[in-house]
């Protein structure tokens, strides 16, 4: 059995640099966030968008303006909320089809924001997260996105702390600068292959025993 880890973090977490290195590994990464943003090319996802936020979300070309869309739901809680809910059963399942393709793996990984405040966790054998400090989040997106803190800290809102997130975690990553990234995720990735094989092991031995 394949295990499925999560992998978050706030944003500016630096959450995508650390899937970057179990990539490396050869650890499949699902990021989720990716997926959801092509889901909304999907005709059907984008009929349902329309019919909550109207056609003033629309490009010139037709196509739902990523743009607008997020200055709407960063602001109003109940129109993310609208939102999750037409995207993440979706992303949901086309995560579980993908790790039934993954074969002769010991774990997946699915890079997720917000694990914890979509009620996904209990789609994971284990939680990472990754930890950072709110001002160093802040700057890496301010630089990264070319926007002001202040719309940072309205994405932000709506997510968990940085603290309860990590004591809700099975694992946590510290990207502050103040360890090394890679030796972290190197020790993770480790424990993970171990508790993996450890499960296959007592999968083979029950199915020999019965």
């Amino acid at each position: 059995m394949t295990l499925k880890i999560g992998l978050t973090g706030n944003i500016g977490s630096g959450k995508t640099l650390i899937s970057g290195v179990f990539s490396s590994l050869g650890i499949p990464v699902y990021h989720a966030d990716e997926v959801s943003k092509k889901f909304l090319d999907d005709p059907k996802v984008k009929n349902e968008i329309l019919k909550h936020f109207g056609y003033g979300i629309l490009t010139n070309d037709h196509e739902i303006n990523r743009r607008s869309l997020a200055s709407i739901v960063f602001t109003d809680e109940k129109a993310l909320l609208v939102l999750n809910s037409i995207l993440h059963p979706r992303v949901k399942r086309d995560f579980r089809k993908w790790t039934e393709l993954q074969i002769n793996i010991q774990y997946v990984i699915q890079e997720a924001a917000i694990i914890f405040e979509s009620g996904f966790r209990k789609e994971y054998d284990y939680v990472i997260h990754v930890s950072c400090p709110k001002e160093t989040a802040i700057d890496r997106v301010v630089k990264r996105d070319k926007i002001d803190g202040h719309s940072v800290l309205r994405r932000m809102q709506f997510q968990l702390e940085d603290a309860e997130k990590s004591m809700l975690s099975d694992f946590v990553i510290r990207n502050d600068g103040s360890e090394l990234v890679i030796p972290q995720v190197i020790a993770i990735h480790n424990q993970l292959l171990e508790i993996g094989a450890k499960r296959n092991n007592d999968v083979t031995s029950r199915t020999a025993d019965a």
